[in-house]
């Protein structure tokens, strides 16, 4: 026992040592693209260069704006990395070279880019955590729709589904997050004036991603999204009295249906993460899908979804039984679950009897344990 103990205190002092040695990590977000966060970073990194700080460019995409590719002059820029891909050669940041150079501070934009394939990791967010790791510093970018749990309620608002994501988890290693927020109106004049896109896409935006109503929900959402993380820094960094307040965990009930299963995930995070919890996410599976029954494409969508939860900083469980609701109950109490979150669910006719009794039992069992239950459309 005391080897272990011991083990342990040294694993612990390690994580610290590597803490203390992890580098800074800045990270500035808007709620649509051409608000500004290219040029406030070139801005930033102007200001340090005149305090001696030893500051270069990984990355940063100008799109061809006057004003961007204007303040870019007079900071030194590492080369990118050329990289031949079906044929065409394309250029990715040279991540390799920027660990050999180790410059004080890296300005890395395009944060939810994916990697060409065959890069040594698939994006680019995951090459900024291998620069922190290394100790290097780090200022970057993110539009708020490249946000893994806001993805549903970006489709809502715009109608489109971003492909491009990064985990809630590399907010978290922000050790400060900024919001660079303009009005739709100036948003709009700007994009008319030809400083966000070329002149022949600009009508095109006008339309889809830049309506006014779509403007105001993102940029509520990038409002939203950093006041819950500042909030959360202070909760983290100025521990209160907690002792009389209840510890909420929460718990993702899902299917291995192909859509419905991925909004409970990501509710169920975005709950988590306002109460600065952790959550879990668990799968009954039933005799009618044992490994030999289960379809091909019902297994794809279970993997995609339990990937999905580790992604978000949640923990997967997976139960056997033919009984749903009550291993969800047997589960909630052996993790202290406090809320439960479920779709709706789905009663067929010739069973809606026994199964209408069954669903009353079941919220018996959740008034006598103390558990909250939300059932997400």
């Amino acid at each position: 026992m005391d080897i272990i103990e011991n083990e342990k205190n040294v694993q612990y002092f390690l994580d610290l040592i590597k803490k203390s040695r992890r580098g800074k990590f800045k990270l500035y977000i808007g709620m649509i693209a051409g608000v500004g966060k290219s040029y406030r970073m070139l801005q930033e990194a102007h200001e340090l260069l005149e305090n001696g700080v030893d500051v270069k460019v990984g990355f940063i995409e100008t799109h061809g704006r006057t004003g961007t590719e204007a303040i870019l002059q007079g900071i030194p820029v590492i080369p990118r990395k050329k990289i031949f891909y079906k044929g065409k050669e394309l250029e990715e940041m040279d991540l390799d070279a920027i660990l050999q150079i180790r410059p004080e501070l890296v300005i890395v934009d395009e944060l939810a880019h994916t990697n060409v394939e065959g890069s040594r990791n698939e994006k680019r967010w995951q090459d900024v955590m291998e620069l922190l790791d290394a100790g290097i510093n780090v200022i970057s970018a993110v539009n708020i729709q490249h946000i893994e749990s806001l993805n549903e309620e970006v489709q809502e608002i715009s109608g489109i589904e971003v492909r491009e994501r990064i985990p809630d988890r590399v907010l978290e290693e922000a050790d400060e997050v900024v919001n660079i927020d303009l009005t739709a109106e100036e948003l709009i004049e700007r994009l008319k004036a030809g400083k966000i896109y070329r002149p022949e896409k600009i009508e095109l935006a006008l339309n889809n991603f830049f309506k006014a109503e779509n403007i105001l929900q993102l940029r509520e959402l990038a409002l939203k999204e950093v006041a819950l993380r500042v909030e959360k820094k202070v909760e983290n960094e100025l521990p209160l009295d907690t002792s009389h307040v209840r510890h909420e965990k929460f718990m993702a009930c899902i299917s291995s249906h192909e859509k419905t299963p991925r909004k409970i995930i990501r509710r169920c995070a975005r709950l988590a993460t306002r109460y600065n919890t952790k959550f879990f996410v668990l799968y009954v599976q039933t005799p009618k899908e044992d490994p030999d029954r289960i379809s091909l494409a019902d297994q794809r969508h279970l993997l995609n979804h339990f990937k999905l939860a580790t992604e978000l900083g949640g923990e997967v469980i997976q139960v056997h039984s033919p009984h749903i609701l009550e291993s969800i109950i047997k589960v909630a109490i052996e993790k202290q679950i406090t809320t439960i979150c479920t779709g709706i669910p789905a009663l067929k006719l010739p069973q809606t009897i026994f199964t209408v009794s069954k669903y009353k039992n079941f919220m018996k069992s959740l008034s006598e344990n103390n558990i909250d239950l939300i059932i997400l459309a």
